[in-house]
């Protein structure tokens, strides 16, 4: 097995090409966790009915009927394309564990003690976004929506369609519930201060009510409120985090005068 190029003389310095080799080496075992872990996610897509999970919101509407495809190789690609989702999904701690790895040396102690702590945070923001998305969002955006012109339409919902819809809205929620995790990091490193974010606040809330209304399916008012109140509730949260990030940080430069 390859070792990934660590620092030979103890110091935070490294040569550019040894930071390329380490580089490389980082993506290569980030490919590689996702291949192991898509195949993974494929024994657990064939075997735990997630399909059968992730269309469980739409069963209602389709009148005991079931979602049709319209080519014979679309059931094999749908499972593909899931398994490869649920890999980067699972791969991910991994991915974040090299990148972290790659860019950790170059930050102080007191910076990695508040940014380690952020990215389970990040975990489990991710998967409160999702939950939110498949057990409200996704509820309310199928009521609504086919629930016009039903006298005069029948719907014929095909699979493909109907994944990209749910896959979208799925992803969108995790990732945008992310954002307190990214302004920590940048409130860690120097890049943002609480005051810059409150004082931005109703810039804020323009960009946050644009992002809502672009991936939220459909032009729905219902569902971007659902997105606004709680990226409104995220964003707050980012600032009380910096605040304390602020705090902890002139507390480390008080107490370092101190010992001088």
């Amino acid at each position: 097995m390859m070792k990934v190029p660590r620092l030979a003389n103890g110091t935070s310095e490294m040569p550019f090409l040894d930071h390329l080799e380490e580089l490389r080496w980082r993506l290569l075992w980030c490919i590689l966790a996702i291949i192991i872990a898509a195949g993974i996610g494929f024994v657990v897509v064939t075997h735990f009915d997630v399909l059968g999970i992730l269309t469980a919101p739409i069963i209602p509407y389709l009148n005991g009927e079931k979602l049709k495809y319209l080519s014979p190789t679309d059931p094999f690609f749908i499972t593909l394309k899931l398994a490869i989702l649920l890999g980067l999904i699972l791969a991910a701690p991994i991915i974040v564990y090299q990148i972290w790895s790659f860019l950790s040396p170059a930050l102080k102690p007191e910076e990695k003690r508040a940014i380690v702590p952020s990215l389970y945070l990040g975990l489990v923001l991710f998967a409160g976004g999702v939950a939110m998305a498949y057990f409200i969002v996704l509820p309310v955006t199928l009521r609504f929506t086919m629930g016009f012109q039903t006298e005069s339409l029948e719907q014929a919902i095909v699979i493909g369609e109907y994944m990209s819809v749910v896959t979208r809205l799925l992803l969108a929620f995790g990732i945008v519930f992310e954002m307190p995790v990214v302004i920590l990091v940048l409130a860690v490193l120097g890049l943002v201060t609480p005051q810059f974010l409150a004082e931005k606040r109703r810039y804020a809330l323009g960009a946050i009510t644009v992002l809502a209304a672009v991936i939220t399916p459909g032009d729905v008012i219902t569902i971007t409120i659902l997105m606004m109140v709680p990226l409104m509730l995220l964003y707050e949260l980012s600032i009380v985090l910096a605040r304390l990030v602020t705090r902890g940080r002139r507390a480390d430069a008080a107490e370092a005068a101190a010992g001088a």
